[in-house]
């Protein structure tokens, strides 16, 4: 899978156009990645699974690249 679907669900939790993620977005990039974007990730990411993220799976995810990862791991299994 590509970052193209990772980037669309950033884009949506931070409330962004999926243009302004860049390929390096992480929460030290990005001003708007804070605790309350992070739930809102969480969220789109477990309706676009359908499925529920285990908590510590929710605090490995600090960059375009885990949802990436996450996404493909839980796709996958």
């Amino acid at each position: 899978m590509s970052n193209d679907l990772a980037r669309r669900i950033l884009a949506e939790a931070l409330e962004l156009d999926p243009a302004q993620v860049p390929d390096d977005a992480s929460v030290v990039t990005l001003r708007e990645w804070d605790s309350l974007a992070h739930l809102r990730l969480v969220e789109v990411m477990e309706r676009e699974l359908a499925s529920e993220l285990p908590p510590d799976l929710l605090v490995s995810i600090g960059s375009l690249d885990d949802v990436a990862r996450v996404l493909n791991e839980r796709r996958s299994a």
